[in-house]
């Protein structure tokens, strides 16, 4: 009985040590799916991630949930957001709290949702690769930004205000149509910068 469960323990390590090393490595593909059964395709790189259908917009992807007060709140300004910039940006967010589908989907319709909604517990495998690779640890709400060309330019713990939003959205669109933009002395003029 022993020898059998350091057998089944030994393998079940192996196991997660070889899940844990490939969950790290800035080439896994994954094949995400939203809640309305739309397909995603992503591939992690060395400096953020390579998504299909976000080749050359700003995007946003957040970790949020429907019983989260400053998530709820955030809502409306990815809405505003999303009708503004239409086609320039793609808003991702995952929805972290275990909410069933059917429950998103209502969710979704109730508040006006216009932006993609995954849930975690159908892309699990892309959780686990994002938390590793951008630090996040359950807490909520949880922003990464890419620019343009998918590179990782922001994340962002707690509630962010409509400023920045829209403040970064500007800064990352404005230097997609000029390269040299100077990233020492052109500052995001947001909430958030003023602050410090």
């Amino acid at each position: 009985m022993f020898k059998r469960l350091l057998i089944t323990s030994s393998l079940l390590l192996t196991i997660i040590s070889a899940e844990s090393k490939s969950l790290n490595a800035p080439v896994a593909k994954f094949d995400l799916k939203t809640i309305n059964s739309e397909s995603i395709k992503v591939k992690g790189t060395k400096k953020g991630l390579d998504i299909t259908d976000a080749k050359g917009k700003v995007v946003f992807i957040e970790l949020w949930g429907t019983h989260c007060p400053p998530c709820i709140f955030s809502i409306p300004h990815y809405i505003e957001l999303k009708n503004r910039y239409k086609d320039k940006i793609k808003i991702y967010a995952i929805e972290a709290q275990g909410t069933s589908t059917d429950r998103l989907k209502e969710f979704v319709k109730e508040k006006g949702i216009n932006y993609t909604i995954l849930n975690q517990q159908e892309n699990l495998n892309f959780v686990r690769y994002f938390s590793s690779r951008s630090g996040w640890r359950g807490a909520i709400p949880y922003l990464v930004v890419l620019d343009t060309n998918g590179d990782v330019v922001d994340i962002k713990r707690g509630m962010v205000s409509k400023e920045y939003v829209e403040g970064i959205t500007e800064y990352l669109l404005k230097k997609s149509a000029n390269p040299t933009l100077d990233n020492n002395k052109t500052k995001v003029k947001t909430e958030d910068s003023n602050k410090s």
